[in-house]
């Protein structure tokens, strides 16, 4: 079997191929290596750029560096595929409000063309969304504990309203991503996915700011650096380890219905922003510093999935509990500190 990864040499990305990888298949990455994100973060870009893609040498994987806006190319790698796994995106509402072309570009027309790629070679595709479609009405409904956010009920089905509240680009082109599986599944008969992710975190990301918050706050927590929070530090999301998501995209394939899933955590995995440095600090054995910053136009204060449809028409539930997945990624972090640190020229 073969499968094609877009965004392969990617977090979300590089974790699929390495799951696929792992059960025997053949596996293409297909990535254009932009840096646009990583310059943002202050790390050693060159080298946390290219970590990824030697990583996935290293397992045998094929890698292609191409865009998923050039669609003859992207059809040209996906021939001979049974599979794709679309994970490239532009993930960030701070940068799609800076640069909603560069979003709608990336986020819409990328994933139109990755699905006219598998209609054109009749395979199914598994597309990432996020929970950000559903808006940000849930903030009107919060409680405020101690140390996080809480709803009642706690969990959110794939049947709750969606793009309602304040809304940003990104909002908009994940929504419109999302509607286009839908599309081509209704138009074409398609077997696709469109997986709402929430709290994605592990090994090999390279989070900042803007995007990949769990790995953020352990890189800044390992070289010193505060760890800014904007608003409370009381936002929650009910985090998922990487590796639980690429099970589900091979559950997918192998037994998954064409829609709309939830993969998140659910309740067992829910933990606020504060709560998250706490379990940092208390594997450590080190006190994090930590800042307060307003909060940002666009942010979503509250989500914990219902997985329900999951686990029982994929037979997938997550298998990695926050207090376990936290502390392996903090260790690769502490083994890979000179990705954030030092000259950028050093070996």
């Amino acid at each position: 079997m073969k499968v094609l990864v877009t965004g392969g040499c990617g977090f979300l990305g590089s974790q699929v191929c390495e799951h696929f990888r792992q059960q025997g298949w053949d596996v293409v990455s297909y990535d254009n290596m932009t840096k646009s994100e990583l310059v943002r973060t202050g790390y050693r870009t060159e080298a946390a750029r290219d970590f990824n893609w030697n990583a996935l040498e290293r397992l045998g994987v094929e890698l292609v560096q191409a865009d998923i806006v050039d669609l003859e190319a992207l059809s040209d790698h996906a021939s001979g595929c049974d599979y794709i796994v679309h994970t490239a995106a532009q993930p960030a509402v701070t940068i799609s409000i800076e640069d909603p072309l560069l979003d709608v570009s990336t986020n819409v027309l990328g994933t139109v063309h990755v699905l006219e790629a598998a209609r054109r070679h009749g395979v199914p595709v598994g597309s990432c969304a996020t929970v950000h479609v559903y808006g940000n009405w849930v903030n009107e409904k919060l409680v405020e504990a101690d140390s996080r956010y809480v709803l009642d009920p706690p969990e959110i089905a794939e049947d709750a309203k969606t793009m309602e509240g304040y809304l940003t680009p990104l909002h908009g082109s994940k929504a419109s991503a999302e509607h286009y599986v839908q599309v081509y599944a209704s138009t074409y008969g398609l077997r696709a996915a469109s997986f709402r992710l929430t709290g994605i975190y592990g090994p090999r990301q390279l989070g900042g700011e803007d995007h990949g918050w769990v790995a953020n706050f352990c890189i800044r927590h390992e070289i010193g650096w505060p760890i800014t929070l904007f608003g409370t530090g009381k936002q929650v999301r009910d985090i998922i380890f990487a590796s639980d998501v690429a099970t589900a995209f091979e559950a997918f394939y192998h037994r998954g219905s064409s829609g709309i899933y939830n993969i998140g955590g659910g309740q067992s995995h829910m933990i606020s922003l504060l709560e998250c440095i706490d379990l940092i600090d208390r594997t450590s054995g080190r006190k994090s510093e930590v800042r307060f910053e307003d909060a940002r136009f666009g942010d979503l204060k509250y989500f914990v999935c219902n997985i329900d449809r999951a686990r029982r028409e994929l037979g997938w539930e997550p298998q990695v509990r926050p207090e376990e997945g936290v502390p392996r990624l903090l260790e690769w972090v502490q083994s890979n500190r000179h990705l954030f640190t030092g000259d950028e020229n050093e070996n």
